[in-house]
């Protein structure tokens, strides 16, 4: 991708980098998408997706801040000095985090060809 090969595992900062991730990517980006909720269409991150266990924060956890709205059910985190989102517990599937793809060390998401969009707009749980 964009001449960085995604690692197995492979490490994730916000922009201060005060906060750090470890990530576990055996089969590269899963689903890659953005959303069109309320939310993402404003932070405008591409998201991919790993199961609870196989994001780990390595460094700065006392940075970040959890952001909850509408239901409350998901679970969006940033970082409280710089203000880059990292990762969320989605609500569709609280199994897995979603994480930011622009996060990911040495990765440009502009290089991602056919990014899908998730209509997050008319949600499941809310029809």
């Amino acid at each position: 991708m964009g001449g960085v090969n995604i690692q197995p595992r492979h490490r994730a900062t916000c922009h201060c980098g005060m906060v750090e991730l470890e990530l576990d990517l055996p089969e590269g980006l899963v689903d890659p998408k953005r959303c069109n909720c309320s939310i993402c269409r404003r932070k405008g991150a591409v998201m991919a997706y790993v199961p609870l266990n196989g994001l780990r924060i390595l460094r700065g956890a006392e940075h970040l801040k959890l952001y909850q709205f509408n239901s409350g059910v998901a679970k969006h985190y940033f970082c409280s000095n710089c203000g880059i989102y990292t990762h969320h517990q989605t609500r569709s599937n609280p199994t897995v985090y979603g994480f930011n793809v622009g996060c990911l060390e040495g990765v440009n998401p502009c290089d991602l060809d056919g990014v899908s969009v998730s209509d997050g707009i008319n949600h499941e749980s809310d029809l």
